[in-house]
């Protein structure tokens, strides 16, 4: 199973399950939603996941580490602020949000079990090992920074 860690782009990873959640929604149809403003709802949870993502690249460009998810021993440094006082992962939650935007979109309640299938790869195949190598790249100072910042949320 390492052979998965750290392989796949975290927006391919996005890109895929969006592709299963449409093709969830066709096999799976369902009567449109009953509430008036799905697809404003649907905007505000894409446009809530952008901002989140483009927050935490803001953030690791204005500390000069690498936004390269595929390779963390590159980072130079733990970046603690902004979005990062919040989640350690604000790219990934940004991703999820506009997963779940997308989600109502469809009008698909069995497509929203891919959200959970999401939340299960990254945190095994992206966030642990990334966590790993972070903490065999800065020690004492990445742990306390994990015990004091949440992975999501």
């Amino acid at each position: 199973m390492q052979k998965l860690e750290l392989k796949v782009p975290p927006v391919a990873v996005v890109a895929i399950i969006a592709g299963f959640m449409a093709l969830t929604s066709r096999l799976l149809p369902m009567q449109p939603w009953h509430f008036t403003d799905a697809k404003a709802l649907a905007f505000a949870l894409v446009t809530a996941g952008a901002f989140i993502a483009v927050a935490g690249v803001i953030a690791f460009r204005q500390a000069k580490t690498t936004v390269n998810p595929m390779k963390p021993e590159e980072s130079s440094e733990i970046v603690q602020t902004g979005i990062y006082r919040f989640t350690r992962n604000p790219m990934y939650l940004g991703f999820l949000l506009a997963l779940a935007g997308w989600g109502v979109w469809l009008a698909s309640l069995p497509a929203f079990m891919w959200l959970i299938i999401y939340v299960l790869y990254m945190n095994r195949f992206q966030i642990t090992p990334e966590e790993r190598i972070l903490e065999q790249h800065f020690g004492a100072q990445y742990i306390t920074y994990r015990k004091r910042v949440r992975r999501w949320f």
